[in-house]
């Protein structure tokens, strides 16, 4: 196992020697491409990423207007037992009306007249009321019926959404994972010719800053990471390839577009 280490250290000494024997043009180069093969690989997360949310979202969303739904339908339900009460209720209000006129045939004196009269008029506003909440009752389960048909063109729509994306993100998950695998590679391979504290730099950078950009270029003076200007002696030191030069406001390496520019026909 000691062998075995040390074998590992010494190959790592090798490796940061050789590497470290780089001019900074090279260097710079290395991990120019090292950023672009990354950003390929955060796009490809990005897209594979956003696809099973929206999924997801839709998913929720047909759940919710199916519960929706569900709810007008119960609704329905409810009140269409309410119009069998409220008629079961004129029913029974008419057979009492018509037994107390019969009752007034046969009536002795005012008082039972009045008693009388007064419980006609009071099953007559019974009726009335009742037909008042069947009325109510139906207007109710129309608009719950126009609002259950809307609900279903709104998840069929949904759902063929989701179908789409669905195919969507089994053919993206598919092809993205062969390009993704092949990527990974070609930054393992890249990685190998850069120094490990470059390395160290690079990743921190890119941890660091929201886009994972840690290499740019110079866009109109400017850094093409965080848009402040660059210093001209800061520009002709980057374009004279001196030394790794950085921003001073966002700390991302600085590359110039020629140099850029090579690195994407390269590529």
């Amino acid at each position: 196992m000691a062998k075995k280490v040390e074998t590992k250290v010494v190959k790592t000494e090798e490796k940061n020697a050789e590497v470290a024997a780089l001019s900074i043009e090279e260097k710079l180069k290395l991990l120019y491409h090292l950023q672009q093969i990354d950003t390929k690989i955060d796009k490809i997360r990005i897209i594979r990423g956003e696809l099973p949310l929206e999924v997801q979202d839709l998913e929720d969303e047909i759940a919710m207007l199916k519960t929706r739904k569900d709810n007008h339908e119960i609704n329905n339900k409810e009140l269409a037992k309410k119009i069998d009460e409220y008629k079961k209720a004129i029913n029974s209000n008419n057979s009492l009306i018509k037994k107390y006129k019969e009752q007034l045939m046969n009536v002795r004196n005012n008082r039972e007249y009045d008693s009388l009269t007064k419980e006609i008029e009071f099953q007559e506003l019974e009726i009335q009321l009742a037909e008042k909440k069947t009325k109510e009752s139906l207007i109710q389960i129309e608009e719950n019926k126009v609002q259950i048909e809307k609900i279903k063109v709104d998840m069929e729509d949904r759902e063929k959404e989701m179908q789409i994306k669905q195919v969507e993100l089994t053919e993206i998950s598919s092809e993205t994972a062969i390009e993704e695998k092949r990527l990974v590679k070609e930054v393992e391979h890249c990685k190998a010719n850069i120094e490990d504290r470059l390395l160290t730099a690079y990743s921190r950078i890119r941890k660091s800053v929201r886009n994972g950009l840690a290499v740019v270029t110079i866009e109109r003076n400017a850094c093409a990471g965080c848009f402040n200007k660059i210093p001209p002696q800061h520009q002709l030191d980057i374009t004279n390839y001196k030394k790794i030069i950085v921003c001073e406001f966002c700390g991302r390496i600085l590359v110039d577009k020629q140099l850029a520019g090579a690195e994407t026909e390269h590529s």
